[in-house]
């Protein structure tokens, strides 16, 4: 995928002077780092490249023109620490100590008015997590593993799900070909028939939890029955592992693998997240994946590193979920089924 904007050089340095200036860590108080980013929006002080490409970016995801977009050089912290892949979060605590990448994440989707979403036992209820080889899911389909992804959507298994995703390149090696796949929703909806549509629309499908939920919470296993297909073109499909119910009918065996072969012959997008890149899609109304192109040094690909945050749609998908809050925090759910 092609940029929908490259800041130059200038853009970034002075984006980043006010990146720098809120001064507050989102791991020991996100309400009040959140706060501080909203006050540098009041106070005018966000630069104008910046918040006129957020409006066209919302703009697109509103008519429909794109669910995923590539912002390019955007600043980063001036330090990155290498992680201990055995606990890369509990590292990242101790050794990061500054929070441009995360400012520019919150301020990115504060202007495209898409509140933030957690999880409140992974990663301590962080609202910024880090998609990093951890070494012991490793070979694993997980997003925490040095594994190839099939196409899904994320927290597939679980009833509070993401609207958008945004990918931040903290570290990426040069010499190896990473790419995220991306298959917006309509593209799928244009290789299945209205009969197929319809049954993918009834809840005769489940989804276990992955590996690295069920490691966190171990009262997970599979989600409740659900549909595939929600709203206009949402789809709820973690490919491989999204199945029929014991007691679906027939059609819905025959549905789901004319979904499998939509998604073979769908269009796709495909972005190589280089550092300093903030890739932006949609998690419901589109799949993803992760695609291992051509691995020349795999020890420095273990050390891909991405800033990650999950997103509502809007205020009003967010108050929706309201009474799940962990601890009277907005947007922190619990990870329970």
């Amino acid at each position: 995928m092609e940029p929908i904007y490259a800041l130059s050089d200038a853009e970034r340095g002075e984006l980043f002077a006010v990146l720098e200036s809120i001064g507050k860590s989102p791991y020991e108080d996100y309400v009040a780092f959140s706060r501080a980013v909203t006050d540098v929006i009041d106070r005018g002080e966000v630069p104008a490249f910046f918040a006129e490409v957020c409006e066209r970016i919302r703009a697109d995801r509103h008519s429909g023109v794109g669910q995923a977009h590539v912002l390019r050089n955007v600043p980063l912290d001036a330090e990155i620490p290498v992680l201990d892949l055995d606990d890369p979060v509990a590292d990242k605590h101790l050794k990061k100590k500054t929070y441009v990448g995360e400012a520019l994440l919150e301020l990115f989707n504060q202007l495209l008015g898409t509140p933030l979403l957690s999880y409140g036992t992974r990663f301590n209820g962080d609202f910024f997590i880090d998609v990093i080889a951890i070494n012991k899911y490793s070979g694993m389909q997980t997003g925490f593993s040095d594994s190839e992804l099939v196409y899904h959507n994320d927290r597939t298994a679980h009833p509070v799900r993401a609207d958008y995703i945004s990918l931040l390149g903290m570290r990426t090696p040069a010499t190896d070909y990473i790419y995220t796949g991306f298959v917006d929703g309509r593209e799928l909806l244009a290789h299945l028939t209205e009969e197929q549509q319809q049954v993918l629309r009834q809840p005769y499908f489940h989804t276990p939890y992955d590996v690295f939920s069920r490691d966190n919470n171990g009262a997970l296993s599979v989600s409740d029955d659900h549909a595939i297909l929600e709203n206009e073109h949402s789809f709820r499909y973690l490919d491989t592992t999204t199945t029929v119910t014991s007691s679906a009918p027939e059609a819905a065996k025959d549905a789901l693998l004319a979904l499998k072969n939509a998604l073979v012959r769908a269009d796709k997008q495909r972005h190589r997240i280089l550092t300093g890149d903030l890739f932006a899609f949609a998690n419901q109304d589109g799949l993803h994946s992760r695609d291992k192109m051509e691995i020349n040094d795999p020890e420095a690909a273990r050390q891909r590193w991405l800033l990650k945050t999950y997103a509502f749609r809007d205020q009003a998908a967010m108050d929706r979920h309201s009474d799940k809050w962990i601890d009277g925090v907005p947007g922190r759910v619990g990870d329970g089924a």
